[in-house]
């Protein structure tokens, strides 16, 4: 809500500051299309209403465009994009498998080693290893002449 206020005043402040720049007097500038012989400092251009009213109005929009980005990131969750609650659902399955894996050893028997995980020096050396040479289960038929 607090959004789509901030973006019609928005909307409004930039219309109104696009008209008050059409309605100023050009000082010459770099277009060619004179200005007379006032100049910048003059008391016409120092104090005029709407030199004054396009400050406010540009003000006005910086401090609008953060409040539209301050409300944007308000509105947008905290939460991660990986839930911890599905992290641990796909590191812990639950259901009928997980009852058979985790059901309690016979008494006497020695309990699982635990699965090696493969080092860097174990996967170096698999690379470095040439590849043994496979031959096919069904060779082709040789063609008939």
């Amino acid at each position: 809500m607090l959004q789509n206020i901030l973006l019609v005043v928005m909307i409004l402040i930039s219309l109104a500051l696009t008209g008050v720049v059409l309605l100023q007097r050009s000082e010459g500038g770099a277009l060619g299309m004179g200005g007379g012989p006032s100049g910048f400092m003059t008391a016409r251009g120092a104090g005029n209403l709407l030199t004054k009213t396009t400050w406010v109005l540009a003000i006005l929009g910086v401090l609008c465009a953060i409040g539209l980005s301050i409300a944007g990131n308000m509105a947008r969750g905290t939460g991660s994009i990986i839930d911890a609650d599905a992290v641990g659902a796909l590191a812990a399955p639950t259901g009928p498998e997980a009852g058979a894996e985790a059901a309690p050893a016979e008494a006497g028997a020695a309990p699982a080693a635990p699965a090696a995980t493969p080092s860097l020096g174990d996967l170096e050396a698999d690379l470095a290893a040439p590849a043994p040479a496979t031959t096919p289960a069904n060779p082709a038929p040789a063609p008939a002449n």
